[in-house]
């Protein structure tokens, strides 16, 4: 394992916490200016979202009505009622994207599966680039403000659904998550970053409380005024 990824899930609370926990689940409020270029009217009340930690799978719930949840995996997306029921589903839901731009609207199951990938993706941030089929490297440091933030490059196996093939992670002094940049491919491909903060400590694991994602400009600096999606975590509960 590559030396500064060892010591971010070290300070994340190590691979062996890690592997005790089977998923968790975190309460989440969302909001920002991607949803309503994809033509949705974003719910600003409080959801659920569960994950896996150790394989590629993420249900939010409520979705669209009270007893609705959705069911990812990155070969299908499906929302379901609580009775088990389904009430849409999609195979190879990647594929509904292509040929998609920044303001291309998105169906229901489009931005179920958008939701699947990417809170899988940021609830087992840094973990996951331990997986197998992850590639991993260091990239040039970035410099916020006062702080120089260590940077690792990610590719990202076939089989795992994601923003884009290729991720950059940043880390403080203290090894923990800073900034998240990707490129949104289901939305034209559009570069991002997103900035974390508000680490919390639940059973020993940490993880972050706050998400702001920014529209990516000239020289990786982000455009503030250009909010894409904002996410406030809180209520994280591991499972085994």
């Amino acid at each position: 394992m590559h030396d500064l990824l060892a010591r971010a899930i070290a300070a994340h609370g190590g691979l062996d916490r890690w592997n005790t926990f089977k998923g968790v689940t975190a309460t989440i409020v969302t909001g920002g200016g991607l949803w309503p270029m994809k033509g949705i009217e974003q719910d600003p009340n409080p959801r659920e979202e569960t994950v896996t930690l150790h394989e590629e799978t993420a249900s939010v719930s409520p979705f669209g009505q009270p007893d609705w949840h959705t069911a990812f995996t990155p070969d299908r997306i499906a929302i379901e009622t609580t009775m088990g029921a389904v009430v849409s589903e999609r195979l190879d839901p990647r594929a509904s994207f292509v040929g998609h731009a920044m303001n291309t609207p998105w169906d229901p199951l489009q931005r179920a599966y958008f939701n699947g990938y990417a809170m899988w993706t940021y609830l087992t941030t840094p973990f996951l680039l331990a997986m197998p089929g992850f590639e991993v490297a260091e990239i040039a440091p970035w410099q916020e403000g006062g702080e120089l933030w260590r940077g690792l490059r990610a590719r990202f196996p076939d089989a795992i659904a994601s923003h884009s093939k290729e991720q950059d992670f940043y880390f403080g002094d203290d090894f923990l998550l800073r900034r998240h940049d990707y490129h949104v491919d289901v939305a034209g491909g559009f570069p991002t970053a997103q900035y974390v903060s508000d680490i919390v400590e639940v059973e020993g694991l940490r993880f972050p409380a706050r998400r702001r994602a920014y529209v990516r400009g000239p020289g990786l600096k982000p455009i503030r005024d250009l909010l894409l999606v904002s996410i406030d975590l809180s209520h994280f509960r591991l499972t085994t």
